[in-house]
């Protein structure tokens, strides 16, 4: 019997890492292929332990120590790595940790490295949004782990469609559903279910290596509008959405609006700018996603 492959999964209670995990487990050819050795937090979870009666190996490290993270990475055929800017809102942070991923993975010799990153931000827009923290720290790790050699894979995830559960809202006086973000209606953005999504394409990028290593994979569906989800809102919703709109706020009323749901201001500007850039720079710099649907 060939020995399984061992797969590293960061987050594996985690919305990206558990798709990752239904994904490959899910698929009789990759389940036998493959195993999976999932990193979180506390072992004793019930998440955890849910993994375990599928066969996941649990293992408990702390993201920001490299000493507790080294073990999880002996043996290890290949690695998904994925971090959260937003549990601190510290760029220098995340990239330590992404960068510690990667000495470890050279270490460890891990064969094929798939980080989830993002597009620098301040360098797609020539400097106009040098505010995106969440997008410029990791293609900061990506940088650093195609610098240091170690083989390794892009997966670039698109717009979680799970924002729009809290995007669309309904305003007095009239109580209509609206979606408002500072773009015009028809700036494309490239969406992703991140629960059912995040492990396709990893799992594509896994039985793929020799033709994905080096490569940024696109992890969208498609694009959609502003206009287009809300027509899409109304078609799913007929009676409460009957009068559902997108809306355009300025700068300072989508700000506004943060500060009033008790986003810091370094936030506001933050989220304010991850809006803004898209329409004329686009979300992966207006690249087709044909290539990474392939």
């Amino acid at each position: 019997m060939v020995q399984k492959k061992t797969v590293v999964v960061f987050g594996a209670t985690g919305n990206q890492g558990g798709s990752v995990i239904k994904s490959i487990l899910g698929d009789p050819k990759t389940a036998e292929e493959f195993k999976i050795r999932g990193i979180t937090r506390d072992t004793s979870k019930p998440n955890a332990k849910a993994l375990e009666a599928k066969g996941v190996e649990t293992v408990a490290a702390d993201i920001n120590s490299k000493d507790q993270m080294k073990a999880a990475f002996q043996g290890a055929y290949a690695v998904f790595a994925v971090t959260n800017y937003w549990e601190k809102m510290d760029a220098p942070l995340e990239k330590q940790q992404g960068q510690n991923i990667a000495d470890l993975a050279k270490e460890a010799g891990v064969q094929h490295l798939i980080w989830s990153s993002l597009y620098d931000v301040n360098e797609l827009t020539n400097g106009k949004f040098p505010n995106v923290e969440h997008f410029d720290s990791k293609a900061a790790v990506e940088q650093y782990i195609r610098d240091i050699g170690v083989p390794a894979t892009f997966f670039m995830p698109g717009f979680f469609m799970s924002n729009f559960e809290t995007m669309i809202n309904q305003f007095s006086p009239n109580k209509d559903w609206t979606l408002a973000l500072p773009m015009p209606p028809d700036t494309p953005i490239p969406c992703l279910d991140t629960g059912d999504d995040t492990g396709k394409f990893v799992k594509g990028i896994l039985t793929h290596r020799d033709t994905t290593l080096g490569k940024r994979i696109l992890a969208s569906t498609d694009y959609y509008t502003p206009a287009e989800i809300i027509s899409l809102f109304k078609e799913l919703f007929p009676r409460a959405g009957a009068n559902a709109k997108f809306v355009q706020p300025s700068k300072d009323e989508y700000k506004a609006a943060l500060a009033a749901a008790g986003m810091p201001p370094k936030a506001q500007e933050e989220l304010y700018e991850n809006m803004a850039f898209m329409n004329e720079f686009g979300y992966y710099g207006k690249s087709s996603l044909e290539e990474s649907h392939s």
